[in-house]
């Protein structure tokens, strides 16, 4: 395979490959290192491939496992914050402003504190508004467990959260 094929077959999925690798690692630069290096290992092994039938299928199991091996090796936490996704409103008050961030800064750290399946599954759904499908093809849970795994999350968050603000 020469430069030209191989970035006519691989280069198109870059964003794909990126999402993929972000919403396992949830930190920008390690999933587009991940991509890099996915994309090396491609070029490598270019003429060892024969994945013309379905490249994204192989790209997308490619990055899954960089990702899960970097999370296993250095036990990578995601300390991505919600600031850009979680924007407060615009309001003249700024004591209710106040409270509002705080609020925000709670439910970030709640969110924070959940178990890695359970954050990633809220985040791919609420935030990224990810279907159970696409949700489905990146964590490799299946509907169900998605699901179950999704309602556990919010009723965690729910809980904690009336608790905090019932002080």
């Amino acid at each position: 395979m020469n430069a030209d094929e191989f970035k006519a077959l691989f280069l198109p999925l870059h964003a794909r490959l990126y999402r993929t690798a972000y919403a396992l690692l949830w930190n920008a630069q390690d999933a587009e290192d991940i991509v890099q290096d996915a994309y090396l290992k491609l070029w490598r092994k270019r003429d060892e491939l024969d994945i013309r039938t379905n490249p994204e299928a192989y790209c997308v199991s490619l990055i899954r496992r960089l990702c899960l091996d970097q999370l296993r090796s250095s036990r990578h936490e995601a300390e991505e914050t919600l600031e850009d996704t979680l924007p407060l409103p615009a309001d003249d008050d700024p004591g209710q402003r106040l409270e509002q961030r705080d609020e925000t800064v709670r439910l970030k750290q709640l969110i924070a504190a959940l178990p890695p399946t359970q954050r990633r599954v809220l985040w791919l759904r609420d935030v990224d508004e990810r279907s159970f499908d696409e949700i489905e093809e990146t964590t490799g849970l299946n509907a169900v467990n998605i699901r179950a795994t999704l309602s556990r999350a919010r009723k965690k968050i729910r809980e904690q959260f009336k608790r905090i603000t019932e002080r």
